[in-house]
C-alpha cells in the first residue's frame, strides 16, 4: 500500500491544530479563512508531536484553485467552510523535530509534504486507493486546517526528502504535479498516446508536463486565454488551439483540434470542469478513446457519450505519486519552475494580495509564498 495513512491510531483526529489566544506558541502563525475573502494571519497552536510525527517549518506554500474557491465562495464543490480554517495544501519545508519512532528523517531534512492523511484501515486504503478514503483528513479541506503557516505537525511517512538539486518551491509543486501524474496513470498515457488537454491553467499545464514525461508523442492544449496558451507552447505543447466559451463554436473548434492531431485524439484531459470544456474533450476524442475529468466542476451535467464507446475516467487528487514526482524533478524530465509566476512573503498585506492575484487568473499560473 502506498504512502497515505495515519502514523498511529488517533492521528487523523488530532493532526490539524487549532486557533489559540494569549502568548502560547505565538511564534507559529497561520492564514485563517474567516469568511468570504477574509483571510487573517493569527496564532495557530500545533498538536503534540506523536511518535511517528515530524514538526516541519514550512518554507514554500502554493495557492491552488481549490484554495481560491474557498477564499471567494467558502466552498469548493461539496467541501464547505463552516468555521475558521487554516488554508493551503501545497507545501514543502525543513524538519525541525522528529517523533521517537521516526527513523528515516532527521532535523534539517528538506521535505515535500503529501497533504492527505487516510485511515489505512478501509478497503480502499488497503487497495492503495487511499485518495478515496471516506475518513481522509486533507490539509485545507474543510473542516481540516491547512498548511499556510510557519509550522505544521505531520506524519513522517507523508514527508518525502527532496533530492539535493530540487528546491523547496519545486517540492511544494509536487502536489499539483501529482494530479497530472495520477491522471496520466489512470489513462495509461504512453509513447503511442496522442493527447488533448482542455484548459491551460495550473492543472492543465502540469498535466501537459506529465503527459510528455510519460512519453506522449503529440500534445495539443486548448484554452480561451492567449497568455496561457503561450505558456503552454513554451512548456512543450506541440500545438495550441484558441477556443471560446460559446457552445456554438464547438464544431469548428473540434474540427481544428482533429486536423492538428491527424491520427486522432487518444486521450483528452478536461482540466477546467465546465460543460463546454468537457463536451469539447468528448467530441474531439476518437471512437474508443478516453476522457479524463480532472477539473472539479459541476456535480451534474449532460454529456454526449453514446455510439462512440468513449471511456470516461474520473480523477480525484492522487495516490502513490510523490516518489515519481521527485524523480521526474531530480532527473530534469519535468521542470515546474516556469509555472511559478508570482511570489509573496507571509505578511497580512502579502497574503491578501497573493490570493487576489491568484483569483484574477490571467497570467498568474502558480502563486507561491516564501515563508
Amino acid at each position: 500500500m502506498g504512502k497515505g495513512g495515519m502514523s498511529d491510531g488517533d492521528h487523523a483526529d488530532r493532526c490539524c491544530g487549532e486557533a489559540i489566544n494569549g502568548d502560547v506558541q505565538q511564534e507559529n502563525m497561520a492564514a485563517w479563512l474567516l469568511g468570504v475573502k477574509n483571510l487573517k494571519i493569527q496564532p495557530y497552536k500545533l498538536p503534540n508531536l506523536g511518535p511517528h510525527d515530524v514538526r516541519v517549518r514550512l518554507k514554500a506554500v502554493g495557492i491552488c484553485g481549490s484554495d481560491v474557491h474557498h477564499f471567494k465562495n467558502m466552498r469548493c464543490v461539496d467541501f464547505i467552510v463552516k468555521e475558521p480554517m487554516v488554508i493551503g495544501h501545497e507545501c514543502a519545508g525543513i524538519i525541525e523535530e522528529v517523533g521517537s519512532e521516526v527513523e528515516d528523517l532527521v532535523p534539517g531534512d528538506r521535505v515535500a509534504l503529501e497533504p492527505g492523511i487516510s485511515c489505512k484501515r478501509c478497503n480502499l486504503c488497503k487497495q492503495g486507493r487511499y485518495n478515496l478514503c471516506r475518513k481522509m483528513k486533507f490539509f485545507g479541506s474543510p473542516p481540516n486546517n491547512g498548511c499556510l503557516a510557519n509550522q505544521v505537525v505531520h506524519p513522517g511517512d507523508l514527508c518525502f526528502k527532496l533530492p539535493d538539486n530540487v528546491s523547496l518551491e519545486e517540492g511544494a509543486m509536487c502536489e499539483p504535479l501529482s494530479v497530472g501524474i495520477h491522471a496520466c496513470r489512470r489513462a495509461n498515457v504512453c509513447q503511442e498516446t496522442n493527447v488533448l488537454v482542455v484548459g491551460a491553467g495550473p492543472i492543465g499545464l502540469v498535466t501537459l508536463l506529465a503527459a510528455r514525461a510519460f512519453g506522449a508523442p503529440r500534445i495539443v492544449i486548448a484554452d480561451v486565454n492567449d497568455e496561457r496558451l503561450s505558456i503552454a507552447k513554451s512548456l512543450g505543447a506541440d500545438e495550441v488551439v484558441k477556443v471560446s466559451t460559446n457552445i456554438e463554436d464547438l464544431a469548428e473548434e473540434v474540427a481544428t483540434i482533429q486536423k492538428v492531431l491527424e491520427n486522432g485524439v487518444d486521450v483528452s484531459f478536461d482540466c477546467a470542469g465546465f460543460d463546454k470544456t468537457i463536451t469539447t474533450a468528448l467530441s474531439a476524442t476518437r471512437p474508443g478513446g478516453k476522457v479524463c475529468l480532472v477539473g472539479m466542476g459541476q456535480r451534474e451535467m449532460t454529456l454526449p457519450l453514446a455510439t462512440r464507446e468513449i471511456d470516461v475516467i474520473g480523477i480525484f487528487r492522487y495516490q502513490n505519486t510523490w516518489p515519481l514526482c521527485l524523480e521526474f524533478l531530480r532527473s530534469g524530465k519535468i521542470d515546474v519552475k516556469p509555472l511559478i509566476t508570482h511570489r509573496f512573503g507571509f505578511s497580512q498585506k502579502e497574503v491578501e494580495e497573493a490570493f487576489e492575484t491568484s483569483a484574477r487568473g490571467g497570467n498568474a499560473i502558480k502563486v507561491m509564498f516564501n515563508l
